[in-house]
């Protein structure tokens, strides 16, 4: 899957990354913008070359211009998608999120106050599932997130990295011994050189990624910040709380491991955890959780959870079981009581991978540091 989510193979374009890169193109003698694509640019100021360039071809999204300079362009051949209005986001983002930005001002603010909440709230206003507008804002918001999401694993900060797939329950609180596996089980694979991807929320998704982004500190450090965290051990009765007692750690201890999350505004309720340094936050849940369970090219570790967690393992055993052999990942799931006796998803897998490639590819385990040592082999 394209993490874009782009239906049909892309022509070849030129995707203008900044105003600094624009203006390289121009100093290098481009005649012609034919096949640029240029989002959330601000091209103020730069009147003059944008009228001696040849538009026809271009595309701009949300982007900036000095008055008359749009009419111009859109006149002589560019496509031109303005900013749109009455949304609280940008659908046409050149990056991830970060935590800081979702959660500006947490320390002073309440959380319903802050980006992350907004953008829900206007998500869930009467009749907005229906709106045209409020569609096409989320679908090129989506879009936009998968191209920064694909700038990020091929040049960014995890390009070159394999990521390993954390999967676990909202439901496992700060403080509890599942919570401590799950951060641990982060903070190995970070140390054993893989990247930590989750769904980006709360519970066995923010251990694991707190679990790596304090990967590179003593084994100290991170047991302080488990009791640091315990303090307030879920996102209810006050996400408010919940979200300050994380960032009283980011600030602690602000130069951490790269991590990745990839929650949705779907699921409302759950709000992002402030341990992935880089936010991949989508408003389509199917969308999100097809890209989440490809780009883990290092496998799956799935930690004891329920619905939402069963769900994922047979997404993922279904990519698998059509899959190339060469395509296929290690899936782990952590704990045989939770797996064969709770949730007895384990003899499904087992009976469904019968046969077929896969089948060397899954694995029942009990701890996590067998799970470290079920997905290093793959290195």
């Amino acid at each position: 899957m394209n993490r874009t989510g782009a239906l049909n193979p892309s022509p070849r374009t030129l995707d203008v990354e900044s105003v600094v890169h624009f203006d390289r193109l121009v100093a290098a003698g481009a005649g012609s913008m034919h096949g640029w694509h240029a989002q959330s640019l601000d091209l103020r100021g730069h009147s003059r070359e944008l009228k001696a360039l040849d538009p026809q071809g271009a595309i701009f999204l949300g982007c900036s211009f000095d008055d008359g300079v749009e009419e111009s362009l859109r006149r002589r051949g560019a496509l031109i998608f303005p900013k749109m209005q009455g949304i609280p986001f940008d659908p046409y983002r050149g990056s991830l999120y970060s935590a800081n930005e979702l959660y500006q001002n947490i320390s002073s603010t309440e959380y319903e106050a802050t980006l992350d909440a907004r953008v829900y709230q206007w998500s869930i206003l009467p009749g907005q599932r229906k709106s045209l507008d409020a569609t096409l804002a989320a679908a090129l918001h989506d879009h936009a997130i998968g191209d920064a999401l694909d700038e990020l694993l091929d040049q960014g900060a995890l390009s070159g990295t394999k990521l390993v797939g954390v999967m676990g329950g909202h439901a496992a609180q700060r403080g509890t011994r599942e919570f401590a596996d799950a951060a641990r089980l982060g903070r190995l694979l970070a140390q054993a050189g893989f990247a930590v991807a989750t769904g980006g929320g709360p519970g066995a998704m923010e251990a694991a990624n707190m679990g790596a982004y304090l990967s590179g500190l003593p084994d100290a450090d991170t047991t302080a910040a488990l009791d640091a965290l315990a303090l307030v051990p879920g996102f209810r009765p006050s996400v408010t709380a919940w979200a300050r007692q994380a960032a009283a750690v980011v600030q602690q201890h602000p130069q951490g491991t790269p991590t990745l999350g990839i929650p949705t505004w779907f699921y409302g309720h759950e709000p992002p955890n402030l341990f992935a340094t880089h936010i991949a936050k989508y408003f389509a849940n199917a969308v999100r959780e097809a890209i989440l369970l490809e780009l883990c090219n290092g496998g799956i570790v799935f930690l004891p959870g329920a619905a939402g967690t069963v769900q994922e393992i047979f997404q993922d055993a279904c990519e698998n079981y059509y899959g190339a052999p060469e395509t296929i990942t290690p899936m782990v799931l952590v704990g045989r009581e939770h797996w064969e006796r709770t949730f007895p998803a384990w003899p499904m897998l087992q009976s469904l991978a019968a046969g077929k490639p896969m089948e060397g590819r899954i694995f029942l385990v009990d701890s996590v540091e067998e799970a470290l040592a079920v997905v290093t082999e793959g290195l």
